[in-house]
C-alpha cells in the first residue's frame, strides 16, 4: 500500500544507523576542544602577543607560505593559496607595508616580481614557532614517545576517514597549517598542498 505522501515504502532500503554511542560524543568533545585550543589559543594569541601588526591569521599564512620558499612569484602565491588575485594582492600589500616581505623584479623575467621575507618577517614566523613549541612540546613530552606515536596514529586514521567520506572543494589544502611532509597522505586524498616548499627555503 502506498505510503501518505505518495512515496513507496519500498524507497527507504538504508536502515537508520544505530544511536551513537558515548564514545562518539566524547571524541567530538574533545576533538572540539583540541581544535579549538590550537586554532585559537595557539595561532591567534600567540600572533596577537609576538606581533605588532595587526596580522590576520589569513596574511600570516600568506608570509608563511612566503619564508617556505625562496624567489617565490606573485601569480604563484594566488594559484597555491587558492585565492584571486586581487585577495591576493591586498595581503600581499599589508605585509609589504609592516615590512614583513620584500616584492623585487625578477632579473631574469622583468615581467615576473619575486616575492621573500624581510629579515623582521622572518623572525616573526621564526618567533611563532618557538612560542608554539615552548607552550605544546612539554604537554607533548610527558605524554612520551610511545603514546605520542598511538596518539598520532589515531589522529591519522580520524583525518582520513574523515576525508574519505567527504566531497573536498577543489582548492589547495591549507589543513596542515605548514607542517607539511613529502609522504603526506592527507595530500594524496585532497590534492595540491599550498604550504609545501615549492622553492628552496630559506636559510
Amino acid at each position: 500500500m502506498p505510503a501518505r505522501d505518495g512515496r513507496s515504502a519500498q524507497t527507504n532500503l538504508v536502515a537508520d544507523p544505530p544511536p551513537p554511542g558515548a564514545g562518539f560524543y566524547r571524541f567530538l568533545r574533545y576533538g572540539h576542544i583540541l581544535s579549538s585550543l590550537l586554532r585559537e589559543f595557539l595561532e591567534s594569541s600567540f600572533l596577537e602577543q609576538l606581533s605588532p601588526y595587526s596580522l590576520s591569521r589569513s596574511q600570516f599564512c600568506f608570509l608563511k607560505l612566503i619564508a617556505g620558499n625562496s624567489e617565490l612569484q606573485v601569480c604563484e602565491l594566488a594559484r597555491c593559496l587558492g585565492v584571486s588575485p586581487a585577495a591576493s594582492s591586498k595581503n600581499l600589500d599589508r605585509l609589504e607595508e609592516f615590512g614583513l616581505v620584500v616584492r623585487e623584479t625578477s632579473t631574469e623575467d622583468r615581467r615576473a616580481t619575486l616575492l621573500s621575507v624581510s629579515p623582521e618577517g622572518r623572525r616573526l614566523v621564526d618567533d611563532f614557532e618557538r612560542l608554539k613549541a615552548s607552550h605544546l612540546a612539554p604537554v607533548i613530552a610527558d605524554l612520551g614517545e610511545e603514546r605520542t606515536e598511538v596518539v598520532c596514529d589515531l589522529l591519522r586514521e580520524v583525518c582520513l576517514g574523515m576525508l574519505q567520506r567527504t566531497t573536498v572543494a577543489e582548492v589547495p589544502c591549507l589543513r596542515c597549517a605548514g607542517y607539511y611532509r613529502p609522504d603526506c597522505v592527507v595530500e594524496r586524498l585532497h590534492g595540491e598542498c599550498a604550504l609545501k616548499p615549492r622553492r628552496g627555503a630559506e636559510a
